[in-house]
């Protein structure tokens, strides 16, 4: 899993951080994404913008960042969840040349939050950690990709779905059957993985990309179920265009199935 090993210096120094992180880990992820998104404007397509609104995708982020220097010394500890993440990941495109552009910003917060706390000592030993983290990602990553791309009936990409079949089976889920535009075999998919959509509604000027689960279905289609969020959620622009005014007949763009299956 490991590409190499961590200076035992680098390990004491990450670990004597975790104390720091678990109080200003949120201010942390939250300049990150500003600074992010400042400089590569660009990637607010990959993230969900409903969820950033929220916080929810910065408290995910330090949770995550708190979990790796917990567990510096294994990170094997933390593969189930980086396998999880990865699934996500490749089902956004996230690429390896993702990563310097994260590595750079995430450094940046961390010594606008912490200040002149943020030694250059501190800051070199994260720098490393990050990088040994980022080969992990990246090596899981690449793997999915092969996989997805290899299987039979997989693709690279986006491919064109025609929603055949469009029902609302109760208040708070919509259901849609999408079929192959080129009538070509899709890949199979296993209960607990989900389809990435890549959503414009009209007069957005951005791309929204959102997960919906797979529901059992046979033949060649993927049945979606699209839930309405809670009314204490904010709302999000992408899932209410795509439950109240995408049709039958309309073309959607999709990614091969991703996720961890509930079977593993």
């Amino acid at each position: 899993m490991l590409r190499r090993m961590l200076a035992p210096r680098t390990i004491e120094i990450i670990q004597s951080t975790v104390p720091v992180l678990k109080v200003h880990g949120e201010a942390i992820t939250t300049r990150f994404y500003q600074r992010l998104f400042e400089s590569h404007p660009e990637l607010r397509d990959v993230f969900n913008q409903a969820r950033q609104r929220e916080g929810k995708q910065q408290a995910a982020l330090a949770n995550a960042v708190y979990a790796a220097a917990q567990n510096i010394e294994r990170l094997e500890a933390i593969l189930p969840a980086v396998r999880n993440i990865a699934h996500k990941h490749r089902a956004l495109g996230v690429v390896p040349e993702h990563y310097p552009i994260v590595g750079q910003h995430l450094l940046a917060a961390i010594k606008e939050v912490l200040g002149d706390a943020a030694t250059g000592e501190i800051l070199g030993a994260w720098a490393e950690a990050y990088q040994e983290i980022a080969s992990v990602f990246i090596s899981v990553e690449r793997e999915l990709y092969e996989k997805a791309h290899a299987q039979p009936g997989g693709w690279k990409g986006f491919r064109r779905f025609v929603v055949r079949n469009k029902r609302t089976e109760d208040p708070h889920a919509t259901m849609f059957d999408l079929h192959p535009e080129d009538g070509q075999p899709i890949a199979p998919f296993t209960p607990g993985q989900y389809l990435t959509l890549k959503l414009t509604p009209p007069g957005d000027p951005r791309t929204h990309l959102r997960h919906a689960p797979l529901m059992p279905v046979e033949g060649n289609v993927y049945r979606l179920q699209v839930k309405q969020l809670e009314e204490r959620t904010r709302a999000d622009e992408a899932l209410t265009f795509l439950r109240q005014h995408v049709q039958e007949g309309d073309v959607l763009l999709v990614a091969s199935p991703a996720g961890v299956s509930s079977k593993q």
